[in-house]
């Protein structure tokens, strides 16, 4: 591997060498919204990147282009599994390659400062160990495949209020105990090759300029040597960005670089050297991923790892990512053979909420939900009943389904000019339209007048429909050839992604007759202001006449009491937990919760899924037989659920976050800055580590998860090692004590003895996971690694004395200790 390095680093001087000052800066900002530029002098090919934490979006942002979707990040750190994690990376990479992407933006290792965080759901845990620990793995993985992981957003983009800019005041022990921790560990262990300058500032100075962190920590104290990349529109000023150790801008549009930066160097305002090394580091960057003509890239095609079935991948890190929180009497898993009647119960249910918003969106080849898998699963002889029971949506759906058949695919786009001439026609599977930066082919982005969305929509039910135009912009709605809506929806933030998921919404009744087609077309119309390079995006919502609210409910309550099990599947919506924005309550939106209350009293074997993103609060955790936690579960997650509920797979998942019973409870709570600055005035204390500070009991605790078989820990010893950077290695033996195989997550907490309240009780030092078949014992060996017993004061410093080394199921379920002299 040094000798590849080596011809990199020549390869990369040699091409550095022949570029002059123009074609040098050209390299440092986008070309487009997700490509630099190519230099076919020297062999460049353009270097694209592309979204996705749980899928490869690519360059078009299109249905036309599915993307697997995995389960979201944190469902991933449920997992507590580096192996899966670096699977799942494999995958993504191999997605990568398929779209021809060389840098993938992910992951996303903020931390889980706050449960009301609008992409929560995007990081993995409030665990700065167990997030750097996955995110580390999963770079590996997709750098497995020759192309590069970006882990973002360097750092303390912890919340989504004001994220342009917020001003996070933070100490520097916290900073580097909590926030930093795992973008070092991801640099020493996985060697990323891409980090991503965030939006906001700390203490002071924003990211995209920040230095002492930039400079100072990431790339000379921890030798980092890839490219620093900037948030989309992040970056402000040119000099200062420059000499801040930025390396890229992105996108083209707006960007403080290219002949401005030309001009501060002539100026002498920017030292040439500094953007010969920017640009040393982005020809690395093309060395590495094969970019570079006559380079070898640095995986080999040879070397890649054997292709991994993405369907079978997701299903997977789905079951292996649901908690199964609370299982009264062992309902779970179901024993279809004593079963007759199955209520499911819920939109979410039929609908499935298999992913966020924002970054993390992308367009999956299909979705299996909660009903389409338990349909398939279940056996001849139970009876499957299905019953909506709340909707807890505020916008309506994007139009879908048989009903609507306009092209061969349902939906048909229509991109046009001033004088109407037609530019390009595209398919849609529903009545989203969403460019990002790739416009179809034969559109110019400066002659486009409009785009028009149309299909042929036969109603199943006579009555008032609901019809919606989503977006922001002019519009105009035509149903049965009638203009129903025709204004502009102004925009009600300043944050540019808003088009893309806050988008407002007007909803327009028309009385529609049962059988009788109509056409509906929605139109977008640009203003000359307008900028349809970055995205082009609209929706046309509907909804069909249907019961009240009340009588949802009602035929819910009905169903569960006629079933031997209801199934109940809660989730939170796009509007209320997505990149963009934080939570304003961690309640489930709408009537969710009396649905529960309602369907636990008809029937005493109720099961609830939670297919949320984050925690959110359960007022009837207590009056139900199971909970099952299954995240945004991806495209598989309705299979997965099925295998899970039915016993075919074990809920593998523990809880890689604190969930509250109460928000009152919650330590850190609010994400709202005051005056422009959001203070972590509570320091290293976030998570399980305030939580025990404050002496509250959650409602259920970090590392919680329950499974299909029990546990015993037999014994834990401590082994030193000679020569190693690591204090020693817990060695535990658990064993399996149920009747059927299982899967144990061993957690190994450290503190110290005697009180400090400086220091946390105690803290994740490591984990491993066992396996085992009934009544057998297995060994695990976990590092205790000195940082462990070390905090921040200027500089990494050990602190003596006595420490508690614990194995855990989790953080509040401890079952063998030992102590340890430092």
């Amino acid at each position: 591997m040094s000798a590849l390095r080596d011809v990199h680093e020549r390869a990369v001087e040699k091409a550095l060498a022949a570029l002059d000052l123009e074609t040098k800066v050209s390299l440092l900002s986008g070309q487009d919204v997700w490509s630099l530029p190519a230099v076919p002098a020297i062999g460049l090919a353009p270097l694209v990147m592309s979204d996705g934490p749980i899928g490869v979006r690519g360059t078009a942002w299109t249905a036309g282009d599915p993307s697997i979707a995995l389960p979201s990040p944190t469902a991933l750190a449920a997992t507590w599994d580096t192996a899966l994690a670096r699977t799942a990376g494999r995958l993504l990479g191999q997605e990568a390659r398929r779209k021809g992407v060389h840098l993938l933006l992910a992951p996303t290792v903020n931390m889980q400062r706050s449960p009301l965080g609008g992409r929560h759901f995007e990081t993995y845990s409030e665990d700065p160990l167990l997030t750097g620990q996955i995110g580390a793995a999963y770079v590996a993985g997709v750098q497995d495949q020759g192309v590069g992981a970006t882990v973002k957003h360097f750092v303390a983009n912890d919340s989504e209020t004001e994220r342009l800019t917020v001003d996070v005041r933070v100490s520097e022990r916290a900073l580097r105990e909590v926030y930093l921790a795992p973008f070092e560990t991801i640099v020493a262990r996985a060697d990323v090759w891409a980090v991503m300058a965030a939006y906001n500032s700390v203490n002071g100075t924003t990211m995209t300029e920040h230095g002492a962190l930039a400079n100072g920590v990431l790339k000379d104290e921890w030798g980092f040597d890839g490219v620093i990349v900037s948030d989309w529109f992040a970056a402000r000023a040119t000099a200062e960005a420059a000499i801040g150790g930025l390396d890229v801008v992105m996108p083209a549009m707006n960007s403080p670089w290219g002949d401005k930066l030309v001009q501060a160097v002539r100026s002498g305002a920017v030292a040439e050297e500094i953007v010969d090394e920017q640009v040393r580091r982005v020809l690395r960057l093309a060395v590495r991923v094969g970019a570079l003509d006559g380079v070898p890239a640095g995986v080999a095609a040879a070397d890649r790892p054997a292709p991994v079935d993405g369907d079978a991948v997701a299903r997977e890190v789905a079951a292996r990512s649901f908690v199964l929180a609370r299982n009264d009497d062992d309902l779970l898993p179901l024993r279809p053979a004593a079963l007759r009647r199955v209520a499911l119960i819920g939109a979410a249910a039929r609908e499935a909420r298999v992913l966020g918003g924002g970054s993390a969106q992308v367009f999956p080849p299909h979705v299996i939900s909660p009903l389409d898998g338990l349909s398939a699963a279940l056996p001849d002889g139970v009876e499957l009943t299905y019953a909506v029971g709340v909707d807890p949506r505020t916008k309506l759906p994007e139009a879908s389904g048989p009903q609507w058949m306009g092209g061969e695919s349902g939906f048909t786009a229509v991109f046009r000019d001033a004088d109407g001439a037609v530019m390009a026609t595209v398919a849609l599977t529903t009545g989203a339209a969403r460019w990002m930066g790739d416009l179809p082919a034969g559109v110019d982005p400066a002659a486009l007048a409009s785009v028009e969305v149309t299909s042929r929509f036969t109603p199943r039910m006579g009555g008032r429909h609901a019809f919606a135009v989503g977006g922001v912009g002019m519009f105009a709605l035509t149903v049965d050839g009638h203009v129903v809506f025709e204004d502009e929806l102004a925009p009600t933030s300043g944050d540019p992604a808003e088009g893309l998921f806050l988008a407002p919404e007007q909803r327009i009744p028309v009385s529609l007759a049962a059988g009788r087609p109509v056409d509906v077309s929605l139109t977008k119309r640009f203003s000359p202001l307008d900028d349809p390079t970055m995205f082009v995006a609209f929706t046309l919502g509907h909804s069909e006449p249907g019961p009240t609210p009340d009588e949802l409910i009602e035929q819910a309550v009905t169903a569960a009491a006629e079933a031997d099990v209801a199934v109940v599947v809660v989730a939170t919506t796009l509007e209320v937990e997505s990149e963009g924005f934080d939570r304003d309550s961690l309640a489930l939106p709408g009537r969710q919760d009396e649905l529960v209350a309602r369907v636990a009293a008809a029937n005493p074997r109720t099961v609830v899924v939670v297919n949320t993103g984050s925690p959110v609060l359960m007022p009837w955790a207590d009056d139900v037989a199971s909970i099952v936690l299954t995240w945004f579960p991806g495209q598989e997650g309705g299979a997965a659920l099925a295998d899970v509920l039915l016993g075919a797979a074990e809920p593998g998942g523990r809880l890689p976050t604190t969930w509250p019973r109460r928000a009152e409870d919650c330590p850190v709570l609010s994400t709202t800055p005051s005056h422009g600055t959001l203070r972590y005035d509570e320091g290293v204390f976030i998570g399980y580590r305030a939580w025990q500070r404050a002496g509250v009991e959650p409602l259920f605790p970090f590392g919680h998860g329950l499974g299909y078989t029990t546990w015993a820990y037999e014994s834990l010893v401590l082994e030193p090692d000679s020569g190693s950077s690591d204090i020693g290695t817990a060695v535990v033996i658990v064993r399996n004590t149920g009747e059927r195989p299982g899967r144990e997550v061993v957690q190994l907490y450290v503190g110290p003895t005697a009180p400090d309240a400086e220091r946390p009780a105690r803290w994740l030092a490591g984990f491993a996971v066992a396996e085992a078949a009934p009544g057998e014992a297995v060994t695990v060996r976990i590092p205790l690694p000195r940082r462990a017993v070390q905090i921040w004061d200027g500089g990494w410093r050990t602190v003596p004395g006595t420490y508690a080394v614990e194995a855990a199921h989790s953080v509040a379920d401890r079952r063998a200790a030992t102590d340890i002299e430092i």
